[in-house]
């Protein structure tokens, strides 16, 4: 097994490229199976849980060719749809191929999902939707088997809470539907904007892209012809390395990037005391001569992102003063604070609120990464501690950073990828 092992106390310059980003490649992948023709995509991330939907896609039937950030994927000859648990156990963004199976061929079966573990994030708003489009669903032996033989209908979609997997999940079963499909209260992440700009592009009439309320003009199981899709840059990953250079105090410019997409990131890192420069598709992030307490709370876009919430912590143990944050999103997702804590962070947690204070001196030690972004904050961590830090189970890390540790190498950071000796 992988680990990384760190060096603390350098600076970091110069520049890095952000990748595409997974959340969106995810449903745009998923997206695919709506087409019986083939589909390019590019700038997508070379990543595990990307490389894990391409291969569920070949098992269903699907022919994929992938060479590293384009792939070219042909649906016309899936014969399955059985999403088996093997796959879907290993990400739950698996669950994504469950409105387009049904939609295209009236029945699926697909695994409960898995992934991260850091809360309940049920499906039953997709199952419930997909219900009022006509479909009969039941959860026998761990899967969920839909039928919908005579097609779905449009309908009315009112999701009691804000779901990004949801709202991606009924736009793709929408679109072969019969009839209008309206879902109020529809997530308006970038990644579901470019999944729903992606369908219209088709041919698909959608109206209300990026705001609350889709309207969605079905084909009636038509399969569509999609154009090549570019996948929009990662607001996680870019996010990530401008802590990288708020954290070690550097200077590093971020290209391929779209700052309206972590805006939020960006006001609470000036609020730190961080000043930038933006360009058309570039930022280039100065430090603050000494980091600032924040407080924030996390909620759906465009407020603060729940998948930064672990690195602004990173960056809070290292400011002058106490920050407050709390997560409201997912209730498990606080596991990197012990660890953080082995590291000399000084952070309390009550219910869903940390209190961090801020220290002079973080020291190296052996951590072990409990989720994907998780991760990434104890990389911030070891960025900064005295000594070496091991970080252990990177296999977290893998599944959506493209190559973390060679872009921070780049940069200037000590960082290594090891193996673990038996």
């Amino acid at each position: 097994m992988d680990y990384l092992e760190i060096v603390g106390g350098r600076k970091l310059s110069g520049n890095v490229t952000i990748s595409g980003a997974k959340n969106a490649a995810l449903p745009i992948i998923a997206a695919t199976i709506l087409s019986d023709k083939e589909v390019i995509l590019t700038n997508l991330p070379n990543v595990v849980d990307i490389r894990t939907l391409l291969k569920l896609l070949t098992m269903l039937g699907g022919n994929v060719e992938h060479d590293n950030t384009v792939a070219h994927i042909n649906n016309a000859s899936i014969n399955s749809t059985k999403a088996v648990y093997e796959i879907v156990s290993q990400m739950r963004a698996s669950i994504l191929v469950l409105g387009p199976l049904l939609a295209r061929f009236g029945e699926c079966e697909v695994s409960l999902p898995g992934g991260c573990a850091i809360g309940q994030r049920p499906i039953d708003l997709h199952l419930q939707a997909l219900e009022e489009m006509g479909a009969h669903i039941e959860i026998k032996g761990g899967y969920v088997r839909a039928e919908a033989p005579n097609g779905l209908q449009g309908a009315k979609i009112i999701f009691d809470k804000i779901t990004v997997g949801g709202t991606e999940n009924i736009v793709m079963a929408a679109a072969l539907a019969r009839g209008t499909t309206t879902i109020i209260n529809a997530a308006k992440e970038p990644e579901v904007v470019q999944l729903c700009e992606m369908i219209r592009d088709a041919g698909v009439k959608i109206e209300g892209i990026g705001t609350d309320e889709l309207i969605i003009e079905g084909t009636d199981r038509q399969p569509l012809t999609f154009k090549t899709v570019e996948i929009i840059p990662d607001r996680i990953e870019a996010g990530t390395y401008l802590c990288a250079a708020a954290i070690t105090h550097s200077s590093i410019t971020l290209h391929n990037v779209n700052h309206k997409h972590i805006r939020a990131s960006i006001d609470k890192l000036e609020h730190m005391g961080c000043t930038f420069d933006l360009g058309d598709e570039s930022i280039t992030i100065h430090p603050a001569s000494t980091l600032k307490p924040v407080n924030l709370i996390t909620i759906e876009y465009p407020g603060f992102p729940t998948d930064m919430q672990a690195q602004f912590m990173a960056l809070a143990v290292m400011a002058e003063g106490e920050s407050l944050i709390e997560e409201r999103l997912f209730e498990n997702r606080f596991m990197h604070v012990s660890e953080l804590n082995r590291l000399g962070a000084d952070i309390w947690l009550k219910g869903s609120t940390a209190a961090v204070k801020g220290v002079d001196k973080l020291y190296g030690a052996d951590v072990m990464a409990t989720d994907l972004r998780a991760s990434s904050a104890l990389v911030l961590a070891a960025l900064v501690a005295e000594g070496t830090t091991n970080v252990r189970r990177i296999y977290h890390l893998d599944r959506g950073y493209d190559n973390l540790e060679g872009k921070l190498a780049a940069l200037g950071a000590n960082i290594v990828r090891k193996k673990e000796s038996k």
